[in-house]
């Protein structure tokens, strides 16, 4: 059996696909493709961030290694902003709660 090689655009939608679904064997068997493969570009992405893979040359490589450690702080940083506006939510409401139900 031939390998097939497969772009990494297509890979990023399929592995996006197994995210949104949670389901991975079920988008290996609807495109076609060994769920053995996409639980491999799965735990890439997981691993690095990514499924593309790096480049050849070292700066290149450096470059493409910076660009992806900005995104994921650039997330990490929306994340942060989002729990602690939760937290604040939550404070507020368990405040609300006392002063209607004092104990």
């Amino acid at each position: 059996m031939a390998k097939r090689k497969y772009s990494d655009e297509t890979k990023e939608q399929i592995v996006k696909e197994c995210r949104e679904i949670g389901n991975t064997a079920l988008v290996a068997r609807r495109h076609n493709i060994s769920k053995h493969t996409v639980y491999s570009w799965v735990k890439k992405a997981k691993e690095t961030g990514s499924v593309r893979s790096l480049p050849k040359d070292e700066k290149k490589k450096m470059k493409e290694i910076e660009n992806r450690l900005d995104k994921m702080s650039d997330k990490n940083d929306k994340l942060k902003k989002i729990v602690a506006e939760k937290e604040l939510e939550l404070a507020i409401l368990r405040e609300l709660r006392d002063k209607v139900n004092p104990r």
